[in-house]
C-alpha cells in the first residue's frame, strides 16, 4: 500500500479509538471488518500505531501542538509503528521538520507525567506501592505484552505441544511459574494450526494460570467460576479435574458463554456446565449454597494489570470508576462465598494493580467472615510446587498472604488474589 494512503488509514483509525466510546480492541476489529483491503502488514502497522498511541497519549499531545495538519494524523506520524523511511515518504517538509524536532527531545527532558503516560488519580497509588519500581512498571507497560499459552494437560503435554511448535519454527519456551504455560515471541496464526484445532492449547496469560492452580480443584468435586467471562480459567479448571466432577461456568454476559462454546467444543471437556444469571443473587447461586467444594471469583475490575494489551483502559477509567467497581467486587465476592461448603476453598482474584479493589476487598470480606479462615497464598503455592512461590507474593504485614503478580517483576499481567478456606 502506498505510504500516504497507509498514513491517511492509520490517522482515521486514531481518530476513531480516541473516541473512547468502546474498547480499543472492538474498534481495531471493526475497522478491518469494514476495510477488508489490508493485508497481514499493513494491519499489523495499523494496530501497533494505534496502541502505540494509547501508550503515549500524554507524551505525544504534549508534541502535536507544534505541528500542523489533524491533530489523529500529528498522532498517528508520532506513533506510527513502522520504518522510518516509509513514513517519511508520506510526509510533507513541514511535517518532516516537525517530526526531526520531536526526535531530538531527551525523555529526561520531560516533565514526568510525559514520561509515564499514566492519568494522574493512577500515578500516586502505584508510586505508593512500588517505590523506585514504579519506573520499571512504567516501562513494563508501554513495552505491550508477551505471548503465553496454556497447554490443555487433559489432552495433551507441555513437551509435545513445545516440539510441534519447534517443528513449525515457533520457539517456545517453559514459562518460569506455571507448569502448564509456555512463552513464545512473535504473533503467529495461533489458530490454523492443528495443534490449537485440537484442542491442545490456549493462549492465556501466565498469571491467569496461576489463578486457576490456586483452586487446586481436584477429581470429582463441585465447582464453580463465579465470573467465568471467555471461559479461559474455567478450562484450565476443568482440564485440572480431568473432565470429572461438576464445574459451573457463570456469567452474567450470555454473549460471553455463547462466545466460550467454541473454546469448551475443542477443550474435549465434558464436565463443564456454562450458565448465564441475572445478578450475583440468581436463584441458580441460592440452589448451590453451601454445596460447592471450590469457588473462583474472578471479579470484574478496572482491568489496570492489564495495560500492557489494554492501553486505552487507563484513558477510560477514573477513580469513581474504581469507586464503584470496589462495592460491585464486595458484593459479588459475598454472594459466591454463600455457595462454599464447609471445608470448602475460596479465591478472589482480579486483574487489577490498584490495593482498593484487592488488598482492601481480601481484608473487610476476612473481617466480615470469620468462618472464613484466610490461607497463606505463598504455602498454597509451594504445596503445588510452584517455582520461586515466595517471590509471587507481597510483602508488609500481610507477608505472603496475597498473590500479587506485577508486569515488570514476572512478565505476566498484574494481578491479585486471595484465598480462604470455609471453617
Amino acid at each position: 500500500m502506498h505510504p500516504k494512503a497507509l498514513l491517511e488509514a492509520c490517522s482515521e483509525l486514531v481518530r476513531l479509538t480516541l473516541k473512547f466510546d468502546h474498547p480499543a480492541d472492538a474498534i481495531v476489529s471493526r475497522f478491518f471488518r469494514d476495510h477488508r483491503g489490508f493485508g497481514p502488514r499493513e494491519r499489523a502497522t495499523l494496530a501497533e500505531t494505534v496502541y502505540t498511541v494509547l501508550r503515549k497519549k500524554q507524551l505525544f499531545e504534549h508534541f502535536a501542538p507544534s505541528g500542523s495538519g489533524p491533530k489523529e494524523r500529528r498522532l498517528a506520524i508520532l506513533g506510527f509503528y513502522g520504518p522510518g523511511d516509509f513514513l517519511r515518504s508520506a510526509l510533507n517538509e513541514q511535517e518532516i521538520n516537525w517530526l526531526d524536532q520531536c526526535e531530538k527531545i531527551k525523555p529526561e527532558d520531560l516533565m514526568e507525567r510525559h514520561r509515564h503516560n499514566l492519568p494522574e488519580w493512577l500515578v500516586q497509588p502505584l508510586k505508593d506501592q512500588l517505590g523506585d519500581e514504579f519506573w520499571p512498571l512504567v516501562e513494563s507497560f508501554n513495552k505491550g505484552a508477551g505471548l503465553d499459552l496454556r497447554v490443555n494437560t487433559f489432552k495433551a503435554k507441555r513437551a509435545d505441544v513445545q516440539k510441534e511448535l519447534a517443528g513449525l519454527g515457533i520457539k517456545a519456551v517453559p514459562t518460569p511459574y506455571s507448569p502448564w504455560g509456555l512463552r513464545i515471541a512473535g504473533k503467529p496464526a495461533l489458530n490454523k494450526m492443528e495443534a490449537f484445532k485440537r484442542g491442545d492449547f490456549e493462549v492465556q496469560d501466565e498469571g491467569s494460570q496461576l489463578l486457576a492452580m490456586l483452586l487446586d480443584a481436584k477429581r470429582g468435586e463441585m465447582v464453580v467460576d463465579f465470573c467465568a467471562g471467555a471461559g479461559g480459567k474455567t478450562l484450565a479448571i476443568g482440564a485440572s479435574m480431568r473432565s470429572t466432577g461438576r464445574l459451573y461456568a457463570f456469567d452474567t454476559s450470555a454473549g460471553r458463554l455463547d462466545a466460550f462454546k467454541s473454546r469448551l467444543a475443542r477443550s474435549g471437556l465434558s464436565n463443564v456446565h456454562p450458565a448465564a444469571i441475572a445478578h450475583e443473587r440468581d436463584d441458580r447461586v441460592k440452589r448451590l449454597s453451601g454445596k460447592i467444594d471450590r469457588v473462583l471469583v474472578d471479579a470484574p475490575c478496572t482491568g489496570m494489570g492489564t495495560l500492557r494489551r489494554n492501553p486505552d483502559l487507563k484513558w477510560r477509567q477514573n477513580q469513581q470508576a474504581v469507586d464503584e467497581m470496589a462495592v460491585l467486587q464486595a458484593a459479588i465476592l459475598q454472594s459466591a462465598a454463600r455457595l462454599v461448603k464447609s471445608g470448602g476453598r475460596l479465591v478472589y482474584a482480579t486483574c487489577s494493580v490498584l490495593p482498593q479493589e484487592n488488598e482492601a476487598i481480601a481484608l473487610a470480606f476476612s473481617e466480615a467472615n470469620p468462618d472464613f479462615a484466610p490461607l497463606d497464598v505463598g504455602e498454597v503455592l509451594t504445596d503445588l510446587k510452584v517455582e520461586q512461590a515466595v517471590t509471587l507474593c507481597n510483602g508488609g504485614e500481610s507477608g505472603q498472604r496475597f498473590l500479587r503478580l506485577w508486569p515488570h517483576r514476572h512478565q505476566t499481567d498484574g494481578f491479585f488474589a486471595a484465598v480462604w478456606k470455609r471453617v
